[in-house]
């Protein structure tokens, strides 16, 4: 009965309409109803408790990172690195795209900010250079969603905070299966563009190359910078974030002075209002962790998984689906948030390692970015492409394919993420 009401509840306000961080206030009150422990007081208490946390404050500084990026040049000059790297080849733009990706991913961790730099760049050059525009908005869309795997990522700020699990482990190992998926991707856009009859660009010179290198260095500099620190412990997750929106800040003013006073002013406020929901989003969502919690729900959860308890891989496999559903309905944020109290306490009396799983559950949630209906990322293509979203959803199908195949062969074997990280964290 608790399960269906936390359930109903939150279904229910989304399905009125109800924004999601005051449905999972709605939520809440409606279990501290069900189990006669409403008080305001703790329900105000636990929405102060819920963005009171120092971890957290790495999410404003990489939204600002990742805004200063795109504003600051620093986008423009890594997609000109990868035009003069691979732009030659056959479906060329289409591996700038990814490689492109790639680079910025280790810059913002925002997948949002990350497509949005990308499909107004590299969108209009690929339809002009006769790719189908949906195939190429798919393309773009499935390359953005690398950017909440390879660290930076607040995507595991928010997991780790919420399963307080170690961010700076998770951190390092998201980095292969990052590369994996740009893999993935972009073996798939070579089954693709094989059948267009496209003329690549002209192949850059040596010359060319190297400057678009030296132009591109302040900013692939960056998450050297943030890694090492990470690896080596010179400043925490959260104190990496302040670095890199300092560093791209100064990257930006001074050494590109692509940013004036206006510029900055816009870019903070941007900044500020992504922020602001998120928070919100974490505050409210404390309140139903804490009922989760004192309902014992995870409890409910362990009886109902019992039948996999027995063999890891089975029991991954039924989250990942299950997470998989709620992706096609819900954004990250709020899936990380709600999920992440219920599934955590059944994956640890599975003796399943919590870092492993925060990567593939994020990954997941990466994933849902571009499976619709709402598919937020898909949504950033389709406006700033001014396509439709039917057309784009069409497009981004073989590459989500993709990413899911290398999703489910991490749950097969566990060691392609967990040895890597292992010897990246010694």
């Amino acid at each position: 009965m608790t399960v269906f009401i936390f359930l109903g509840s939150l279904l229910g306000a989304m399905a009125l309409g109800i924004p999601i961080a005051y449905s999972l206030l709605v939520c809440g009150v409606a279990l501290m109803w069900h189990l006669d422990l409403f008080d305001a007081q703790i329900l105000a208490q636990n929405v102060i408790n819920g963005a009171d946390s120092f971890p957290l404050l790495a999410v404003p500084f990489f939204m600002l990172a990742g805004e200063i990026m795109n504003v600051g040049g620093l986008s423009r000059r890594i997609v000109k690195l990868a035009m003069t790297l691979v732009g030659h080849v056959r479906g060329g733009l289409g591996y700038v795209a990814i490689l492109a990706a790639v680079m910025m991913a280790a810059l913002s961790g925002s997948a949002v900010a990350d497509t949005a730099a990308l499909a107004a760049l590299l969108l209009p050059m690929m339809a002009a250079a006769g790719h189908d525009k949906a195939r190429a908005g798919g393309l773009i869309a499935s390359a953005g969603i690398i950017a909440p795997i390879i660290p930076p990522s607040i995507g595991f700020v928010i997991f780790g905070v919420a399963a307080n699990v170690s961010i700076g482990k998770l951190f390092l190992a998201g980095i292969v299966p990052g590369l994996l998926m740009g893999l993935a991707i972009a073996i798939t856009w070579w089954w693709c563009a094989r059948r267009e009859n496209v003329t690549p660009p002209p192949k850059a010179s040596s010359a060319e190359r190297l400057q678009a290198l030296r132009d591109s260095t302040w900013a692939l500099v960056l998450p050297v910078i943030v890694l090492v620190g990470l690896k080596f412990g010179v400043f925490t997750p959260t104190e990496a974030a302040v670095v890199a929106a300092v560093y791209a800040l100064f990257v930006s003013t001074v050494i590109y002075g692509e940013m004036g006073w206006k510029e900055t002013r816009e870019v903070f406020v941007a900044a500020a209002k992504t922020t602001a929901v998120i928070m919100f989003l974490v505050a409210a969502a404390m309140v139903s962790a804490w009922l989760i919690t004192v309902a014992d729900i995870p409890s409910q959860m362990i009886s109902l998984l019992q039948p996999f308890m027995d063999s890891p891989t089975l029991l991954l496999v039924a989250i990942m689906l299950l997470v998989m559903a709620v992706g096609t309905a819900m954004d990250m944020t709020p899936t990380i948030l709600i999920m992440t109290p219920v599934l955590m306490p059944v994956v640890k009396a599975a003796g399943i390692d919590p870092v492993y799983f925060g990567v593939l559950f994020i990954m997941n949630n990466a994933i849902g970015l571009i499976t619709p209906p709402v598919g937020t990322v898909l949504n950033v293509v389709a406006g700033v492409g001014k396509m439709k979203m039917d057309a784009v959803t069409r497009g981004v199908i073989p590459f989500m394919i993709a990413q899911f195949t290398v999703m489910f062969l991490l749950v097969a074997f566990p060691s392609i993420v967990t040895v890597p990280a292992r010897w990246l964290a010694s």
